[in-house]
């Protein structure tokens, strides 16, 4: 259908006068897009990190007249969703440990990476302090303590992305992991397990990442060795925004918003602190913050219009700061 509608396109923008069908051909000007562009399909994966940053772009994109519509899917079926054109945008493409999802559909120019979104990140196995300072300082040394840890490692939803790099470790018997289970359950149902284990003085191995507030609730150590799947312990891990084929040159007002958008570790640490630590639902606690930090509104927004062709930056700061 889609190819159908480029030929009719074209077709009658070659029976234009010349001045006329330069303007026909070139495509909508940004905040002047076509009203395929009106809805905006995301995608959120159940982490707290996507759910802030999924948040903050729907409440922009609804205050300069867009409906959003936001799906919660694992990786795989996100990837698989924005390749057949039901996913418009990806906001949480984690960097190396969803390599090897995202691949096919880069090389078949079925998804886009725009840009990084989030520098510094971590994602990882992590130990309380005290197993550290214990001798569980690497992912190699996991297995030396398999009796103190019930041969048991804690992750997160099945089909998440770190979960599968860690049963195939299992599966092949890395770093005689070869016995261990890999405990699979929600965010945060894993975090509780940390919680309890720490409550009393037992060692425990889960999966961490930064940002969020796990890393101030918790006296915690990230294990070296497993830099190559999941990024250097030390800051080694990025975020990225991902679109389906072509939606930036579809929708240039929307690309031109994406091009512009990041986020710091202290912006989103501050949101899910108030999301997981004071109950606050995400909308609300995003609507909050953009209400009390203007200026970053000017950064995201510059040259970005609303969808009737207004300038974007008054409509949304008037959304935020109105009481």
């Amino acid at each position: 259908m889609a190819v159908f509608l480029t030929f009719i396109n074209y077709a009658v923008a070659a029976a234009l006068p010349p001045a006329v069908r330069e303007g026909a051909t070139r495509g909508p000007e940004p905040g002047f897009e076509p009203q395929a562009c009106a809805t905006v399909r995301l995608a959120e994966t159940g982490w707290t990190d996507i759910a802030v940053t999924t948040a903050i772009a729907t409440r922009i994109l609804q205050s300069l007249g867009y409906e959003t519509q936001t799906r919660l899917l694992s990786v795989p079926v996100t990837f698989s969703a924005m390749s057949t054109g039901e996913i418009d945008i990806f906001l949480g493409f984690w960097q190396p440990s969803m390599t090897a999802d995202i691949k096919p559909y880069l090389d078949r120019g079925e998804v886009h990476i725009v840009r990084s979104n989030l520098q510094d990140a971590r994602y990882g196995l992590a130990v309380p302090d005290y197993a550290y300072a214990a001798g569980l300082r690497r992912v190699e040394d996991i297995a030396r303590f398999a009796g103190e840890l019930g041969d048991k490692i804690y992750g997160i939803e099945p089909g998440n992305d770190a979960n599968r790099l860690l049963l195939a470790m299992i599966e092949a018997n890395k770093d005689g992991l070869g016995k261990f289970q890999l405990v699979e359950s929600s965010e945060p149902a894993m975090l509780a397990e940390v919680a309890a284990a720490i409550a009393d003085s037992k060692p425990i191995v889960f999966l961490a990442w930064q940002p969020h507030p796990m890393n101030r609730q918790f006296r915690l150590a990230y294990l070296a060795g497993g830099e190559a799947r999941f990024g250097a312990g030390n800051a080694g891990a990025s975020v990225s925004t991902v679109v389906r084929r072509n939606y930036d040159r579809q929708c240039p007002n929307i690309g031109r918003f994406l091009q512009n958008l990041s986020f710091s570790l202290v912006m989103e640490n501050n949101l899910m602190d108030k999301i997981l630590g004071h109950g606050e639902e995400p909308d609300s606690a995003v609507r909050a913050w953009l209400g009390s930090n203007p200026p970053v509104l000017a950064e995201w927004l510059a040259g970005v219009k609303s969808r009737s062709g207004a300038p974007a930056l008054p409509l949304v700061q008037k959304a935020f700061t109105a009481r």
